[in-house]
């Protein structure tokens, strides 16, 4: 888990010396291709993300879109390959916490999941069809334990996802407009780390999933507990109400470094912390494991020394675990300390920020043998034809998969899954109408052709509810990008979305970019996944 030659470098260029152990794990972790986007950066750029209902788009944990009336909706969309990949259960349901987490880090509550799974053939692979199971039922159990309803997803079946697995989650949010989180902090605000107690399990889980998966790295999956989330959910929810969150973030990708150097950078502060006073749940952990790791249901609060007293006593009410770990000092510095001794002292903005890259790409060679394969000719038996289609994974009925998942509890629920687009009803009485769409065989074979067309599915099942189209997010999954044909694949499709999403005036509120999807049988074919928001007004 360490730097190339050229970031260390730049690193030690920019700080003047050369990083101590520690300093060099928490860079490591926030310039990993999973937390810095140092590849794709450049590009997401051009994603249109102003719009009329547009209150934050991307760079924020989750999208923000007024829905009027007062009130909002939130919309962010993750995903947990690598881990799902090597432990199904734990790795699906540790990507619907976190998911969550950012729709509940604008301070608003989650009202719905979505998901998107990908796995090899199911029919003859074995292993294909105990990734699937496990990773449902991971799905199933963690949102079903929150009491949050998953109302749709899609599903799709590759020998490209061979000893892999897709797992993408999207969550939906729903509050009052003037109860979003501002983000601000001043000098002397104390830090607050809410939620589940910090172990060993998922470190150095942004750099597992930031290079090809070679080996089950089970340390770096982190354990899901659906019961402490949902406490934290509540706990979050009425220190809102309370005015006792000036800032938050969740703790994801690369944990408590990440947060912290996010956090400072962001809010343009210094951050002092001691690790020391993390509540743990394992004896004699390193400041750097309580730094990179990765354990679940976290939530770093910033409030002011006057609301300390009171988030402390909500926490107790709930009986969540808290740990006051540091305050916002002067300056533009994370000063990491254990047991009162400077361990750790870096620029937040040199760690927040990666030095971006600038890949080169080509036009894949599989794209023009692509062109010599003949067209098949029309089989005589056209009603075989059709039973063998209709019994394909790929057509054939999700019924099995969805019935699994609550799809009803929170009463919103009024268009349910195995239709066009599920709807949701809102307190302002409006309808919001949702629906995530990919294809990877068509965006195999054109990128950009590809996912327009998921993007223009994604619409067409909205508009079907009466809907019209007011947002989206997108997930771009792809293989290595240090492979120029692949690299090249990953540009077509922004290119696609941008395209497409300026024509018919669709802003971009969010996304995620997941590179390194391939394992020692190859890469996965390009994955873009699309998921757009819909509104039924009233008078409709």
């Amino acid at each position: 888990m360490s730097l190339t030659p050229q970031e260390s470098e730049y690193l030690e260029k920019k700080i003047g010396r050369k990083p101590n152990p520690l300093e060099l794990q928490i860079v490591a972790a926030e310039w990993s291709e999973h937390c810095s986007y140092k590849s794709s950066k450049k590009y997401l750029k051009i994603l249109p993300r102003k719009g009329a209902r547009v209150i934050s788009g991307p760079g924020y944990d989750s999208g923000v879109l007024d829905v009027g009336d007062g009130y909002v909706v939130t919309v962010h969309i993750e995903s947990h390959n690598h881990p799902s990949a090597v432990e199904p259960y734990g790795g699906a349901a540790t990507g619907v916490g976190g998911v969550i987490r950012d729709i509940l880090s604008a301070g608003t509550r989650p009202i719905a999941i979505l998901d998107g799974l990908r796995f090899g053939d199911i029919e003859n692979d074995t292993h294909a069809r105990w990734l699937f199971k496990n990773a449902v039922r991971g799905i199933a159990d963690y949102g079903n334990c929150l009491g949050i309803p998953t109302i749709g997803g899609e599903i799709e079946f590759d020998k490209c996802f061979t000893n892999y697995a897709l797992v993408d989650v999207a969550s939906v949010g729903f509050g009052r407009k003037e109860r979003l989180i501002q983000n601000r902090a001043d000098k002397g605000d104390a830090l607050v780390l809410i939620g589940g107690s910090t172990g060993r399990d998922g470190i150095g889980g942004s750099q597992f999933a930031s290079d090809k998966l070679e080996s089950e790295n089970r340390s770096a999956v982190q354990i899901p507990d659906p019961f402490i989330e949902k406490l934290v959910i509540e706990v979050i929810l009425e220190a809102r109400n309370q005015h006792c969150i000036k800032a938050m973030k969740d703790l994801g990708g690369g944990g408590l470094s990440c947060a912290i150097s996010e956090t400072a950078d962001a809010l343009s502060v210094g951050i002092e912390l001691d690790v020391a006073m993390i509540h743990k749940r394992e004896q004699n952990m390193s400041p750097t494991e309580l730094m990179v790791s990765e354990s679940q249901e976290r939530m770093l609060v910033i409030t002011s020394p006057q609301k300390l007293d009171t988030l402390k006593e909500i926490c107790e009410k709930f009986r969540v675990s808290y740990s006051v770990v540091g305050k916002v000092i002067d300056g533009s510095m994370m000063e990491v300390k254990s047991e009162k001794q400077m361990v750790a002292k870096l620029p937040s903005d040199v760690v927040a920020n990666a030095p971006l890259l600038d890949r080169p790409s080509s036009i894949p060679k599989y794209l023009k043998k692509l062109t010599l394969i003949k067209k098949p000719k029309t089989p005589k038996n056209l009603s075989q034809t059709i039973l063998t289609m209709l019994s394909n994974p790929n057509i054939a009925s999700k019924h099995w998969v969805y019935t699994q998942y609550d799809h009803e509890v929170g009463i919103r629920t009024v268009i349910k899954p195995g239709r066009d687009a599920s709807v949701l009803r809102l307190d302002n009485g409006k309808f919001l109408s949702i629906k995530i769409d990919g294809n990877s065989k068509h965006c195999y074979v054109d990128p950009r052709q590809g996912v327009i067309g998921c993007f223009d599915e994604a619409c067409r099942n909205i508009i079907c509810t009466g809907a019209t189209p007011i947002g989206m997010v997108d997930h771009l999954q792809f293989g290595n990008p240090e492979d120029p044909e692949i690299f090249w694949t990953f540009k077509e499709s922004v290119e696609g979305i941008t395209e497409y999403a300026k024509y018919f005036e669709i802003p971009c509120v969010g996304g995620k970019v997941s590179l390194y999807n391939e394992t020692d049988d190859g890469p996965i074919k390009p994955t873009p996944l699309i998921g757009v928001l819909g509104l039924i007004e009233e008078n409709h």
